[in-house]
């Protein structure tokens, strides 16, 4: 049976609000993966707290996408994949399809990359072990799926408020400057239009932001809240809007906590942190164990968290774009899990460097992000295909601008990661 059909159905419009809470809460973990954690913590720490900013324009520019794949799924009853699949020639949706599956596989490199670091620092275990015990988490989906898809969610939110939970923890250690927080959450700082380097690290901060498995993911997710009630569908967007809104809100304060934390600790301190077994290791003499494990463990709540997503969203591409409906559902995750998870469990094999795969993970995906937000916007601002949901005329040019700029600046990004700049 295939992912959207095990969402749960029975939402019809007169059941309680909180009932359609749970999507956006799903894709928000895309939003706080390791790889974003990454860019974060050396954004503080060689930067203090001038880049908050970018977290901000970021975040808000990944609410405007994660809304539109959202519409997407509510007005057409497809995700983002079954509507490339439909609107494109084969070969182009083949092609699309190739970007996209790879896309899944870069963004499990994170992911799992993330889980096998905090198991390493947490219970000592060797990395390329610790990388092999993340096909576990397919096992959670499956058993969780026994009672209702709508765990799965449930259980993704319980895992943003431990992520959440452990960072109020953090900035308590921390002691960050607050009057310098609150100005450069805000304001642009002019320093990242001078510095060369901080414009590379600014870039990295957007350029991770809106990842393709989100906007697959969001579009599959929301469908089934229409079953059974069409006539609804501006209802159902409106309570979507405030699921995106706040999943996505909650985020972005996370990853400005990261930023903030890096900037309190390591910039104030002289020390440059890039690499995230660093960040526990300099965290420990600085602030003590205890914030060093919570640092930990809230690394491991993002890891398993986002490779669940990551699972899940690699299953809407695949039936989405080859129009599959598979029994076994079981089967194809743990393919699916076994197919991506395979570079990491390699190139680990062979002493690469966590923070090379991370690079490396990113320079793919942002190849790829255009083939995902560019066909995004262009069918909801399709008026054949979108019907009265079309976007209007000022979310059309927010769209465009903001597409433009992801996929300027993730190509320039791409362009300086080759140069080896």
């Amino acid at each position: 049976m295939p992912i959207s059909d095990k969402i749960s159905a029975d939402l019809p419009i007169g059941r309680p609000w909180w009932f359609y809470i749970g999507p956006a809460f799903l894709v928000s973990v895309g939003y706080m993966d390791p790889g974003n954690w990454a860019t974060s913590i050396e954004a503080g720490s060689r930067y203090g707290y001038a880049l908050l900013w970018v977290i901000t324009l970021s975040s808000a520019i990944a609410v405007l996408m994660q809304v539109l794949a959202a519409k997407l799924g509510i007005s057409t009853g497809m995700d983002l994949a079954e509507a490339m699949r439909a609107r494109f020639s084969r070969p182009v949706a083949g092609f699309l399809f190739l970007t996209a599956f790879l896309a899944m596989m870069a963004t499990d490199l994170a992911e799992f990359l993330g889980v096998a670091i905090a198991l390493k620092l947490l219970f000592g275990i060797p990395l390329t072990l610790a990388v092999l015990l993340t096909v576990f988490d397919v096992l959670l989906i499956l058993y969780l799926e026994r009672f209702g898809y709508r765990w799965v969610e449930m259980v993704i939110i319980a895992f943003v408020a431990t992520i959440g939970l452990a960072y109020v923890i953090e900035l308590f250690f921390a002691r960050p400057d607050l009057p310098e927080v609150m100005k450069n959450l805000f304001l642009p700082n002019g320093r990242v239009f001078k510095d060369h380097l901080a414009l590379f690290v600014a870039m990295g901060i957007l350029g991770a932001t809106v990842m393709p498995h989100n906007l697959f993911l969001h579009s599959a997710q929301v469908k089934t809240r229409v079953r059974g009630n069409p006539e609804k569908k501006r209802v159902i967007l409106r309570w979507s809007i405030v699921d995106t809104v706040s999943a996505l809100s909650a985020a972005w304060l996370v990853n400005a906590a990261i930023l903030v934390m890096a900037a309190a600790v390591f910039h104030k301190n002289g020390l440059l942190v890039v690499d995230l077994d660093q960040a526990y290791l300099t965290l420990a003499p600085l602030l003590g164990k205890a914030a060093a494990v919570t640092f930990a463990i809230a690394l491991l709540a993002s890891g398993v968290s986002s490779s669940v997503t990551g699972t899940l969203a690699g299953q809407v591409v695949v039936e989405g774009f080859l129009n599959l409906r598979v029994k076994n559902v079981g089967l194809l995750r743990l393919f699916i899990r076994l197919l991506t998870m395979a570079p990491a469990v390699v190139a680990i094999a062979f002493s690469v460097r966590p923070l090379s795969l991370l690079v490396l993970s990113q320079v793919v995906l942002s190849m790829q992000l255009p083939f995902s937000v560019i066909p995004l916007v262009l069918f909801t601002s399709d008026r054949r295909l979108m019907n009265d949901l079309k976007n209007p005329p000022l979310i059309q040019l927010l769209a465009w601008t903001a597409a433009a700029l992801i996929v300027g600046l993730n190509l320039f990004l791409l362009f300086l990661t080759l140069r080896g700049a």
